[in-house]
Parts: structure tokens; C-alpha cells; sequence
């Protein structure tokens, strides 16, 4: 009976994958219309999400995410160390870049109004493959950048109580590479902590960050008034020049190749 039973099961599973080229080449350009993205998708979760939140939640969670921590996390090492006063160019290009993806997202969502982001908006578009990847890089891109904050987090952490050490709070584990062998229990708590808190409320969650982006303009003014009042246009020179001999090649190198294709 077994023997029968996992016959039956294996010619089903072969019959099944050999139709996956198929499936997939059907499927991989099948545009999803307005209409089954609005209508049948809310049909088939079976309930209707409450709108609990506001316009400045919305515009909160905007801001929060643009003004992330990575800006206190990355600008000084990269200033420092890579590209020198030049870093300010990043946040222009940065900003160009985000004024024209949040056209490109007004635009879509007048269009098509549901939710799910970019994933939806390509699926309409371009297909389920392509909305796939999208939302797949989306996670992949969420989940290294917490990573990357929570670890930062615990060495401002350990300044904060007057440690010297960044890695004092760390567990160093013995036999694993340089640099993959410490453990960061308070990055992980942080983690979990706010993942307890998005999952409790859609709500509370929007209330924290809403919180939470307000300091950060606050203390984002805060830095941009002391720097345009205590500032010096002499660190835009001083000492090496705007940016560093090997981002003036790099950068050389790109626009003599763009302007050669």
C-alpha cells in the first residue's frame, strides 16, 4: 500500500515538474489587470484592512524612511575615509533620485490604487517574474539594511554607558573567520523588540515611528543650523582637495565611458 501510495506521489511530482517550463514561460509576462489587483486579491484574502491611519502617518513613514539611521551611521566613515568633503554629492544625486522615483510612484498609484508598493505596480506592468524580483530585492534590501543598523546601534550603544571598546557588549566566539565571530545579543533584541511591536499594531507601530521621525528633523535641523553657523567652506578643500585623486579618476573613467556609448 505504501509502495502505491509513493508511486502515485512520484509520477504526480514528475508530471508537475516537467510542466514547470511551461508554467513558468506562460507565466513569467502574464500582467495582472486593475481589476483582479483591486477586486479579486481582496476577495481571495478573505477580510477587508480597517484604514487606522492618517495622512501624517503616511507622510511620517516617508520621512522616517528616508531619514534613517544610515545617515548617522555611514556618512562620517565615508567622509572620512573614502570619498572626503565630496560625500554631499551622494545626497544631491540621492535626492534627485528620490524626487523622481516618488513622481514615478505618484503617478502609479493615481493610476492603480492598492496597495503593495512597487510588487504590485510591476505586476501590473511588466508581470508576475519581474514583480517577483522586485519584491524579493525589496525583503533582501529591508533585511541587510536592519541588520547593518541594529550592529551600529550597539556600538553607540556602549559609547552612550562610556564604553571605550565597541565590541564590549559583543560575545566573541573562538573558531570562526575575523570579523564573522561576534555575536550582537542586544542587536537582536532590538530587532525582535520592534518586530513585536509592528506585529502588535498597525497603529502603535505608525505612533512610534511617528515619534521617532520627529526627532529625527529635530535633531537633523539641529546639526544642519549649528553646521551652516559654526561651518567653514575651507573643509570643502582642506587637505585634500573636494574628493580624493582616485574618485577623480573614478569618476573620470565613468563619464569618458558613458559619453563614448
Amino acid at each position: 500500500m505504501a509502495t502505491a501510495v509513493f508511486s502515485t506521489f512520484l509520477r504526480h511530482y514528475l508530471y508537475s515538474l516537467s510542466q514547470t517550463p511551461h508554467r513558468l514561460r506562460k507565466r513569467m509576462l502574464a500582467t495582472w489587470t486593475p481589476d483582479q489587483e483591486l477586486n479579486q486579491v481582496r476577495q481571495r484574502s478573505g477580510a477587508d484592512m480597517k484604514r487606522k491611519l492618517k495622512w501624517f502617518d503616511l507622510i511620517a513613514l516617508g520621512v522616517g524612511g528616508m531619514l534613517g539611521v544610515g545617515v548617522f551611521v555611514t556618512t562620517g566613515p565615508v567622509a572620512l575615509h573614502v570619498t572626503g568633503p565630496a560625500v554631499f554629492l551622494s545626497y544631491i544625486i540621492a535626492g534627485i533620485s528620490a524626487l523622481l522615483s516618488s513622481l514615478c510612484y505618484t503617478e502609479f498609484s493615481v493610476h492603480v490604487s492598492a496597495a503593495g508598493g512597487a510588487f504590485s505596480y510591476l505586476r501590473l506592468t511588466f508581470g508576475e517574474f519581474v514583480g517577483y524580483f522586485a519584491g524579493a530585492n525589496i525583503i533582501m534590501e529591508y533585511v541587510l539594511s536592519n541588520a547593518a543598523v541594529a550592529r551600529s546601534f550597539t556600538e553607540y550603544l556602549c559609547v552612550a554607558f562610556g564604553e571605550s571598546e565597541p565590541n564590549a557588549w559583543r560575545v566573541e566566539v573562538h573558531g570562526l573567520l575575523n570579523g564573522y565571530n561576534m555575536l550582537d545579543f542586544p542587536a537582536v533584541g532590538l530587532i525582535l523588540l520592534l518586530t513585536l511591536c509592528l506585529c502588535h499594531s498597525t497603529k502603535e507601530s505608525s505612533t512610534l515611528n511617528l515619534i521617532m521621525t520627529i526627532f529625527h528633523v529635530i535633531f537633523f535641523g539641529f546639526i544642519i543650523g549649528c553646521g551652516m553657523y559654526k561651518g567653514s567652506a575651507k573643509n570643502l578643500v582642506k587637505p585634500d582637495g573636494l574628493a580624493p585623486l582616485e574618485l577623480k579618476v573614478y569618476w573620470m573613467v565613468q563619464l569618458l565611458f558613458t559619453s563614448a556609448i
